[in-house]
């Protein structure tokens, strides 16, 4: 099972195939999604299935091979 929805599951979701409605109706229903490079919606299946957890947007992301100690 993917860590993402599907793409009929995304339309199922929206109720919608058409991409740029799909992004309109996910961010009405405020469900967490991003935007691939096809300019199509992407849904972390955790996202909908309950256990999501918010993104902190004041914690930034630094890889490892940058980090000291």
């Amino acid at each position: 099972m993917s860590i993402f929805l599907d793409d009929d599951d995304v339309a199922r979701l929206a109720g919608t195939k058409i991409k740029s409605r799909q992004v309109a109706q996910l961010r009405i229903m405020g469900i967490l999604f991003y935007i691939n490079a096809a300019g199509r919606p992407v849904v972390p299946r955790s996202a909908v299935e309950g256990n999501n957890q918010p993104l902190n947007q004041d914690q930034s992301w630094t890889p490892n091979v940058l980090k000291h100690g």
